[in-house]
């Protein structure tokens, strides 16, 4: 059975409990839903450029972007990697919001099939592997970490998942989701998609956290800033049958743990501060221009000037509240202004 090890030091407490007032302060604050769309688009971005980067996509955010977008028809393979993860992420996303996913190993062979799909082999996308694989450095392309053996993986994986289930009421979710991280990379279950696999997964235990708001920020940002230090830390150097009985999930367990705080008060601090006081709270032809924005991609004093009987000067006033609520930014000038939503960076 699995059984890892690790100790709760004051580091790794205090974290935990950080990130659970973090978490607290940002799912009281209350967000227009057209605002918590671009957040999302763009924290999605965001969170597939990482995954895949750290995995070495050589595509930059802005291509990602671009193609998210667009969508095009004939692609590459970095460019299949992108639309593929971003698929996954959306449909996990959805899923969670509807409180209908589960850890289970059909679902991280589901995530693998989605990440993978028209970049492995058929018998290979959405299952377990059935032959060696061996890990190496990033740069210097040596073998550093040689995984189980093919035939000891399914139960490795179901050993996983039932120390998983089995000790949630007994364990911080946060610690869960950490050591569920780090072994199921230890594992190397697939021929391909291992991280993308387990980064995707591990967001199914986070949101027990109470992560409500964890699909507007991405976790796998603080691993991309810094991927040797990731690799180093959520993996192991040497044969795993001579390591499995020393290794320790507490220095993983802190570095995890920061992650997510770094992520936190990234997000808290770009993040609009729109609460219920008479001086924050939108009316209804603030949200017109919301509105507005997210069908069109921007809106003129000219459009809004259709939509509602506001005097120019009162108009004015309204864009000038929404600014300084950092909701919308303004570009142009004289008449060729026009406002867009401003979003994660």
């Amino acid at each position: 059975m699995f059984n890892p090890k690790y100790i709760i030091t004051d580091h790794l407490l205090a974290n935990i409990k950080r990130i659970n007032s973090l978490v607290n302060e940002l799912n009281n604050r209350r967000f227009p839903h057209v605002v918590l769309v671009e957040f999302e688009k763009t924290a999605r971005a965001i969170s597939t450029y990482a995954s895949t980067s750290i995995e070495g996509n050589p595509l930059p955010l802005t291509e990602v972007k671009k193609i998210l977008k667009s969508k095009p028809a004939h692609i590459r393979d970095s460019e299949k990697e992108i639309l593929n993860y971003n698929r996954a992420l959306q449909e996990l996303n959805k899923k969670l919001e509807e409180r209908r996913v589960k850890l289970s190993l059909d679902l991280i062979l589901k995530i693998q099939k989605q990440i993978t799909e028209g970049l492995l082999p058929k018998f290979e996308s959405g299952k377990l592997r059935e032959k060696p694989v061996v890990v190496h450095d990033p740069q210097t392309r040596k073998v550093i970490y040689l995984p189980p053996d093919a035939k000891n993986v399914r139960t490795l994986m179901e050993d996983l998942i039932e120390f998983i289930i089995s000790n949630r009421d007994a364990i911080d979710s946060l610690i869960l989701a950490g050591i569920f991280h780090k072994q199921l990379v230890l594992i190397h279950p697939f021929m391909d998609g291992n991280g993308r696999a387990a980064r995707l997964a591990t967001k199914v235990l986070l949101a027990e956290v109470g992560l409500n708001t964890f699909n507007l920020f991405s976790f796998e940002n603080y691993y991309n800033k810094n991927v040797t230090k990731y690799f180093q830390t959520v993996g192991e150097f040497g044969n795993y049958y001579e390591l499995v009985d020393k290794i320790n999930f507490t220095s993983w367990l802190e570095y995890f743990t920061e992650g997510i705080i770094d992520e936190l008060l990234r997000v808290q601090k770009l993040l609009p501060e729109v609460g219920m006081s008479p001086e924050t709270t939108l009316q209804s032809y603030h949200l017109k221009i919301l509105k507005f924005i997210e069908g069109k991609g921007f809106v003129t004093d000219r459009d809004y000037a259709k939509s509602v009987d506001r005097a120019k000067a009162t108009r004015a006033l309204d864009f000038k509240k929404l600014i300084e609520l950092d909701l919308v930014s303004r570009k142009g000038k004289g008449k060729a202004t026009y406002y867009v939503l401003k979003v994660l960076a």
